[in-house]
């Protein structure tokens, strides 16, 4: 299984950035797949993704600011984060696993992960 990022970038407060995720290795589109952020300091916390069910999520910190979508032909996962916020300014990472759930706090044990991709909001 492969997976790996892109579309970070620097980009000033109240700006746009879209993130993508591209997989290989899995019978797209029926596994759980999340976005996750690491903070200056801190360990990863969730951030979106869609369920094995095909159901989204989204983190309170993120709703209403960020749109999770897919293209199943390309196996690609989409993060449209509107509106950034010098908090927002992260390793953004995408993990895929046959099942998961977004209660649970993000392992880099559990599933495949890219390396991420910074995302870099300045004020």
């Amino acid at each position: 299984v492969h997976v790996m990022e892109s579309g970070g970038g620097l980009v000033q407060s109240g700006g746009s950035l879209r993130l993508s995720c591209v997989s290989s290795g899995f019978a797209f589109p029926n596994y759980f797949m999340g976005w996750a952020r690491q903070l200056p300091g801190k360990g990863l916390e969730w951030v979106s993704g869609f369920s094995s069910d095909g159901s989204t999520y989204y983190s309170d910190s993120v709703k209403g600011r960020f749109t999770i979508s897919r293209d199943n032909a390309k196996n690609t996962v989409y993060l449209r984060m509107n509106s950034l916020k010098p908090e927002d300014t992260a390793t953004y990472r995408c993990s895929v696993a046959l099942s998961g759930s977004f209660d649970d706090s993000p392992s880099p044990n559990w599933g495949s992960w890219g390396q991420g991709t910074q995302v870099t909001v300045s004020s």
